[in-house]
């Protein structure tokens, strides 16, 4: 079904390694290895987006604008977590601080809850489009 959506099962898979990786005790290295899974899921979300945005008729090209389209489609509700998740995208991959890697690392859990939601819409509406 996702044959023509690969970044979806992509996005999915990257999903699931958060998922897995936040499961584990605290310690330095699963906190940076958690940071490095939500940045690469991060990137699996916006474009995602971009290509179901592509199947809408709508473009875009950078994360914050992808999420902007989002919710013009009903993807995902207004949250200012969101606008968080960019923020903390741009500064973990851009910059690093102990502190701030502490204080990212706190949120992925409700990070992690936004991505299911995301990819559960993007795939209710992919099968109601096909069926």
């Amino acid at each position: 079904m996702f044959n023509n959506f690969p970044v979806l099962k992509d996005f999915k898979r990257a999903i699931m390694k958060v998922e897995e990786v936040l499961k584990l005790e605290k310690t330095e290295i699963v906190r940076d290895s958690s940071i490095k899974r939500f940045e690469l899921c991060f990137d699996l979300a916006w474009k995602s987006i971009k290509v179901y945005a592509q199947r809408e008729g709508r473009e875009c090209f950078s994360p914050r604008n992808c999420f902007k389209i989002a919710f013009g489609l009903h993807l995902i509700d207004y949250d200012e977590k969101w606008l968080k998740m960019i923020e903390d995208r741009n500064l973990t991959t851009h910059l690093y601080k102990e502190e701030y890697a502490d204080e990212v690392y706190q949120r992925l859990p409700e990070y992690l809850e936004l991505f299911k939601k995301l990819v559960l819409k993007i795939e209710k509406s992919v099968k109601e489009d096909i069926g």
